[in-house]
């Protein structure tokens, strides 16, 4: 069953074409993180927030990804970070064209 994590956290910035150019590399990087099916990259500059939601094969890998995504935000003084890992209903998604075969 694949497996959501949700994450999210305060951030001033960049956002936008901005964001696109600085995160890139970052971006590249997460392809390579074991488990990783998908992410797509969440921002709300009014609010100032950012973060994603990621699917995962497996919650082993949803939850190494967590600790570790969730470190490195903290090493560089992130605080209220928010990260949940569910479990996705994939027959139920599949009606309403949610893209998370595992």
């Amino acid at each position: 069953m694949a497996v959501i994590l949700q994450v999210h956290f305060p951030f001033d910035g960049p956002f936008g074409e901005a964001m696109v150019k600085a995160m890139t590399p970052l971006a590249r990087s997460i392809n390579d993180e074991p488990g990783l099916i998908w992410k797509i990259w969440t921002e709300d500059e009014q609010a100032g927030r950012a973060g994603g939601v990621y699917l995962f094969a497996t919650r082993r890998d949803a939850e190494a990804y967590r600790q570790m995504h969730t470190a490195r935000l903290e090493g560089m003084g992130v605080t209220g970070i928010e990260a949940q890992v569910l479990e996705a209903n994939e027959a139920l998604s599949a009606i309403n064209g949610g893209p998370i075969e595992s």
